[in-house]
Formats: C-alpha cells, structure tokens, sequence
C-alpha cells in the first residue's frame, strides 16, 4: 500500500491510500481510503509507517495489530461461482435480504455443512467462521431468519425449477430421473416412514427424494416423498412435472429397470407418448433367452445387438455383454454362496450337537431365514428342515441358468434408430451414474443432506432444495476447477481410449497421470479433492487491522495467495476483493 496524491483542475490535490495489485499481466491500483481531509501531520505518520518506518521508532511489526481474521477464500470462490451462474437471480430477480439469507444457506451447505444454529453462529461477528456473513450483509442473523428463508425458499420452488428446466432442458432432450432416500432422526415429521434404506441403516424412518438432471447431470429438480413409497409410483408426478411445469412436450425419460417398469410404460408413459429409456429385468432376459430370441451366440464377435421381439412391440431391445461385469457377478456369486454355506452348516451342525441342541420347525427355519436374507442368495439352495434335523445343497440347476445372464443387459426405448442409434442409447442409460454421483455429494462428503432433524414436513422439503441448490453450485464449481482436482478434465480423450460403449468407462491418460503423480498434467501443482481443495482456499484469509498510531483508521487486508490458490482463483475468474 502507498499514500498517492492525485492532482485536481479546480481544487485541492486528492490523498489516496491505495493498493497495487496483478490482474494477468497487467498491474492495476485500487483506492482503498481517501484522505484528503486528513491532517498533514496523519498524512505522513502513515505514510512513514508504510515506508517501515515508525515515529516512535519501535520496529515495523509491531505498528499494527490483527484485531480479527476470517477465513475467506473459500467462500470467495463459491460465492463468486454461484453469482457467475446468476444463482441469485434464480431465486429471486430482485435483491433482498430473504434472497441473501437462503444464498448463505446455499454456500454455506457447500463451504461446512452444519447446523441452523452453527451457521447463524457463523454469520455473525463473535465467531467468525468465515467472511460470508460480512459480504451478504448477514451479521445480526439469527437460527430463526434462517428458518424463515427455508420457508421463502420453498414457496418459491416451482419458480425456481421452472428456471433450471429453461437453462438445461430443451425439447427433445434427455430427462435423468432416479430416486433415493436417507435416513431420519425422530418420529414427528409425517414423512419419515419404515422403508428400504439405500444406506444400510435398517430399521430407521426413511425420507425419499427424486433428482431431476439433464444428460450432463446437472441437476434441475427435487421431489421429497415419504420413505414407504415404491419407485415406480414416484414417476407420474415427474411426468406432470416435466410437462405442465417446465412446458415440455418431446422428451425422453431415463431411468433404471427398478423406476421405469413394464406397468408404468403402460399405464403412463405411453398414454402421455412420452419416449424413454430403460433396461429389462434379469427374468425378461431369461425369457428372451429361452424363447430364442436372444442367442448367446450374438455375443462371439461382437458385445452388442440390437433384436426385437413380439413381446415387446413399438420397442428396440439393445443386448450388451460386458466380459469384466460377468467375471464380477461370478465371483460375488461364489463369495456370496460360499458365505451362506459357512452360516447354514453351523445351523446344521447346532441341530446335531448333544448338549443345547436346536430343535422345532420353527426356531431353525427362523435361524435360517436370518441368513437366507442377510446374503441374498436363498434361491440357490435347497432346503430341508425337519423337528429335529437340518440339512442343504446347492440348486446347481438354477445356478447355472443364471450364471448364463453373468455380465448380460438389454436396454429397452420407444425412440426410433434415426433418433438415437444403439450406441447412443446404450451411453444414455449409462448416463445416470451422473444422478448416482449427484446422490453421493448430496448424501455424503460434500452437502451431508443425512441425517434429517427437520420436524416439519416443509422444512424437510426446502432442506432437500437447499441441497440440491447447493450441489447446482458445485457441479458448476467441479467443472471450472477440474483441472485441480482428480476428476477427469479430458472427456474426450476419455471417450477415444473406450473401444466400445459397453465396456466401463476409461480414464484420460491425464487424468491417469494426475492420479499417479498426484500433480497437476503439468507437473506443477498439488492435485486436491474438492473438499480438500476448498479447505486450502480457506486459510486465505480477510484480516481486519488496526494501525497502533494515534488516529489511522483500521483496514481490511488480504492475505497473499498460494501458486495453488491463485490457480483456483484464475480458473474460477475470482477476485479476491469482493
């Protein structure tokens, strides 16, 4: 920093205090204090004490103090990232507090998921998480303003997805949807019922949540449902969605064989003649199969045919093997059965024992039960319970027939050859590991949707909104620092090293490269996760000072960036003085 003065025609020169600083090339300059109506005698007590000197002598270090310090790079980088795609717009087209509060919400789930509490602790300035609060004006915000944006926020949903739908949706275009759910704390909010828990947390109350993307997975919209609702049934109201809310008449619904089934194809999909993508059951394969229809023998030369059966009419059956797929499904099998055997054979060796021996129908068929659904592969086996006596083998027959489906798929769609041929829609089934991938950062490391404490079923609702906001934010934020992270920067490098759409996808050689450096591609720079990278941003920090002499006023200072940091902030287009 450095005292100007600036010259003026027709008055009095103007004191600047000012700040020089790079942007690229260029060296720029910044006014960070005018003082102008200073004494001349302040004027030169700063400006010796900016040239290391001090009128009292003591050394330089010790004319100033660092009355607080926030960290502020990661929320310059988010916040900034979230304002390039004109996130506050979206919510609301004119600013407003109840606009800045339900931002923070957005960034904050991003920066450090926490609490109502926590965050509004945050904001303000006795704990100084973080620079956010400062920047939206948010200090004096309470648990209870937040609360109340949750509730702007939901009211204005719709709006808000109606928005997405128009800057990622077109007609014609690939609708993503797929389901999945998380686990509740309490017993008062009306959404959480007993279900199948997707996270392995049995016998808890579940909520359910859809996510709408488009092809690329970014995401569009959320739907909450409560936890005892089947997938099937979720689909109609996405339709509805699709098409009276965002005013979409052609397009094409993906989902999984579990979503898009054989009833909701007749009973929904095609009375509204909507097209979509799916797959076929493992028992429709082997229908196809013994019917003659699908001949292992397609699968000599080549890993995908196109077939068609009368079953199946109006429709294209697009057959895959995936030689590495089938080796896995064996060799879980194997694991799998051998497992179960361990666990019956000490069932059948208790019924043996002289002392304590298990005895009655019922107690052993319980103990086997508990097995039989603890590894998932019961119809392998052949059962005899007596009394007194247990005793298994294997069905052989019926291993061997599904051994023959090992590494076998068939995707199913209503679209024509000339809309999309086999490959094309083989990659777009493929497609919704995107919605698994957003499902992971919503649910785990980065948003940490789970666990729910809402009581309220609205609070639950714009919970799930805020997070599927949040992660709008970070598919946008991923894409602009993948160059830093360990995501794949290369996509088609990725896509030349794949000989065919049926095998697993491929990393770019960069992207191998990265992994087994640990660097960036060119050898300079660390590479991070995501989390790991904003963690970095954040010991940036924005420093309130205080000069010691008599009468200078306190400034904000910035501290410099790592090489790494300002890498981020480049890729990003942030400047750190917001």
């Amino acid at each position: 920093m450095y005292i100007e003065s600036v010259p003026n025609r027709n008055s009095r020169p103007a004191i600047l205090l000012r700040e020089s600083f790079r942007e690229g090339k260029r060296v720029r300059k910044r006014t960070i204090a005018n003082l102008t109506d200073w004494p001349t005698v302040k004027i030169e007590a700063l400006r010796a004490v900016l040239h290391g000197q001090t009128q009292l002598g003591e050394p330089l270090e010790t004319a100033f103090e660092i009355v607080r310090s926030r960290p502020h790079g990661h929320v310059a980088a988010v916040l900034s990232t979230a304002r390039q795609i004109k996130l506050e717009a979206l919510l609301d087209g004119q600013p407003g507090r109840m606009r800045d509060l339900a931002t923070a919400l957005i960034v904050a789930r991003i920066i450090n998921p926490r609490s109502k509490l926590a965050l509004a602790r945050g904001l303000g300035k006795e704990t100084l998480f973080s620079s956010l609060g400062e920047i939206l004006g948010l200090e004096s915000a309470d648990e209870n303003d937040l609360y109340a944006a949750m509730d702007w926020l939901l009211a204005r949903q719709a709006q808000i997805e109606t928005a997405l739908a128009k800057r990622h949706l077109t007609e014609g275009a690939l609708v993503l949807y797929d389901l999945s759910s998380t686990w509740y704390e309490g017993r008062t909010c009306p959404l959480a019922k007993i279900g199948h828990s997707r996270d392995g947390r049995k016998g808890t109350l579940q909520i359910l949540f859809g996510l709408i993307c488009n092809a690329e997975g970014c995401p569009v919209a959320v739907e909450v449902f409560e936890g005892n609702v089947g997938d099937p049934t979720t689909l109609a109201t996405q339709i509805k969605k699709v098409r009276s809310r965002f005013g979409l008449e052609r397009i094409v619904f993906v989902g999984d064989r579990g979503m898009i089934t054989e009833a909701r194809i007749r009973k929904e999909l095609q009375p509204a003649q909507i097209d979509w993508i799916s797959a076929l059951r493992s028992p429709a394969i082997q229908g196809l199969i013994e019917g003659g229809t699908l001949q292992l023998s397609l699968f000599d030369t080549r890993d995908l045919a196109e077939i068609r059966d009368p079953a199946y009419p109006g429709e294209r059956l697009i057959a895959c093997r995936n030689p590495l797929l089938a080796d896995e499904r064996a060799r879980k099998r194997r694991e799998l059965l051998a497992a179960t055997e361990r666990e019956l054979g000490r069932i059948g060796a208790a019924t043996r024992r002289s002392r304590n021996r298990l005895q009655g129908k019922d107690e052993i068929g319980l103990r086997v039960g508990a097995v039989i659904n603890r590894y998932k592969v019961g119809k392998h086996f052949l059962l005899q319970i007596t009394e007194d006596s247990f005793s298994f083998e294997r069905d052989e027959q019926r291993i061997a027939a599904e051994t023959l489906l090992d590494g076998i798929y068939v995707v199913r769609t209503s679209l024509p050859a000339e809309t999309l041929d086999a490959e094309q829609t083989v990659l777009a089934y493929k497609s919704l590991a995107s919605v698994e991938r957003a499902f992971r950062c919503i649910k785990t490391v980065d948003m940490k949707v789970r666990p729910i404490f809402h009581r309220l079923a609205d609070r639950v609702r714009a919970h799930l909104l805020v997070c599927m906001l949040a992660y709008y934010v970070e598919w946008h934020l991923r894409r602009a620092l993948a160059p830093l992270l360990f995501d794949d920067d290369d996509k088609e490098g990725a896509a030349a090293k794949r000989r065919s759409v049926v095998q697993k996808a491929q990393r770019s050689d960069d992207a191998l490269r990265k992994i087994a450096t640990k660097r960036t591609t060119d050898g300079e720079l660390p590479v991070h996760s995501l989390r790991t990278l904003l963690e970095d941003l954040a010991t940036v920090a924005k420093n309130r000072v205080r000069p010691k002499a008599t009468g200078l006023p306190e400034f904000d200072k910035i501290t410099q960036p790592t090489p790494l940091q300002q890498r981020a902030f480049d890729l990003l287009g942030v400047r750190l003085h917001m």
